[in-house]
This record gives structure tokens, sequence and C-alpha cells, in this order.
């Protein structure tokens, strides 16, 4: 018998699936993230990587939605997004690496050039 959300027909075992799927398995890596939490600092090499990896994944996502975008941001074309995206970064730059900043002038370019274009 696997244990599915919904291989067992009672009223609570939705409660018990959550509970066990959900929240015990949160609250350990929780308890054990206070536990080390002491002996952890800043400038830990493994803090530095797992930075680089994060700031990577990040612009593999922006990347992405620029070169290979799905649903309404497709319609936009390509020069559009990419000059919003150096917009968007020149602004954050100029505007004291201030991150709303550079949405908002990114999007306000990307909503202005589509607008343009069609």
């Amino acid at each position: 018998m696997s244990l599915t959300f919904t291989s067992i027909d009672a009223w609570w075992w939705p409660w018990l699936f959550v509970l066990l799927a959900g929240w015990v398995p949160n609250d350990i890596w929780r308890a054990l993230g206070v536990m080390s939490s002491g002996r952890l600092t800043e400038d830990m090499e493994i803090f530095r990587w797992v930075k680089a990896v994060a700031t990577a994944l990040v612009a593999g996502v922006i990347a992405q939605l620029v070169v290979l975008p799905s649903g309404s941001l497709a319609q936009v074309p390509l020069t559009v997004r990419v000059i919003a995206l150096a917009l968007g970064f020149a602004a954050y730059l100029n505007g004291g690496r201030r991150m709303a900043v550079g949405v908002l002038a990114g999007e306000t370019t990307l909503i202005a050039g589509y607008f343009a274009v069609a």
C-alpha cells in the first residue's frame, strides 16, 4: 500500500498527510538550521558558493524569459524584451541598486515597447 494523498478514504487522512509530508520535514530542517546557526558565518566558502549558484539560477531564468518566453510575453518582440532588460538593469545601477527601480523601469519599457510596436 502506498501512502498518497488519496490512498486512504477517511476525513482525517488529508490532514495527517499534510502533517507528515509537509510540516514534519520542514520542521526537522528548521531545527537543524537553528542548532547549527551559531557555528556559521556569512563569509564561509559554502555560502559564497550557494550565493553564486543562486545568482546563476536567477540569471538563467531571466535569460530564458528574455530569449525563449512563453505565454503572453512571447508576443513581445525580442528586441523590445532585450531593450527592456538593458534599461531595467541600467536603472537598477543608476538608482542606487534598488530592485524596485530596475523592475519598474524594465516593466515600463516592456509595456511601452509592446504598444509602440503593435
